[in-house]
């Protein structure tokens, strides 16, 4: 795996789902389904999109949970940061959607909701360790991924970002190495 570097394996930017910071998250739903249907058939769909500032710099990142959360404010005033594999108990996780009234009226409101919040509102801004060098080998990438435990990492060519490499397209290359070993 010594010889495969991070640009072998990385979605071209020009391939993956981005919006603008300014955009709705409906339009950032939009965005993930139309770029899911030009994607290459024979790999995993996206699961995130990239969000652009108005210079066109990758500026964060919106998964499918950032939309979810997203439409539910009670999750704004809920300190989460703590909770993340904390093991706690279903009873206890109850009374938080009652203590902070957590979708009460969860799907009803969607249509009202998605067209009124802005992406930047509830986008993930990268951390330092997120990022990687188009030419990083990839022992070094999933370095990464396993200690940050990401899902992704951003691609970077002279401080610019150029594509992702995703969790499950590194996978699929150890899936495929282990195959080649047993033949």
């Amino acid at each position: 795996m010594q010889t495969r570097i991070v640009g072998d394996l990385m979605v071209p930017l020009e391939e993956y789902a981005t919006v603008s910071e300014e955009a709705s998250l409906y339009d950032a739903v939009r965005a993930l389904e139309e770029a899911q249907e030009r994607f290459r058939k024979d790999s995993y769909k996206h699961r995130a999109i990239l969000v652009y500032d108005e210079s066109r710099k990758i500026v964060g990142k919106l998964s499918q949970l950032d939309v979810i959360k997203g439409l539910e404010s009670g999750y704004k005033n809920l300190d989460l940061s703590g909770v993340k594999h904390t093991g706690f108990s279903p009873d206890f996780i109850r009374s938080l959607i009652k203590t902070y009234d957590l979708w009460s009226k969860p799907l009803e409101d969607i249509c009202r909701k998605a067209p009124s919040i802005k992406v930047k509102e509830v986008m993930y801004a990268p951390t330092e360790g997120e990022y990687v060098r188009e030419d990083a080998t990839l022992n070094e990438a999933i370095h990464q991924l396993v200690m940050g435990k990401h899902q992704s990492l951003l691609v970077t060519r002279d401080d610019k970002i150029v594509g992702i490499l995703r969790l499950t397209d590194v996978f699929r290359e150890i899936g495929e190495a282990m195959k080649a070993c047993q033949a």
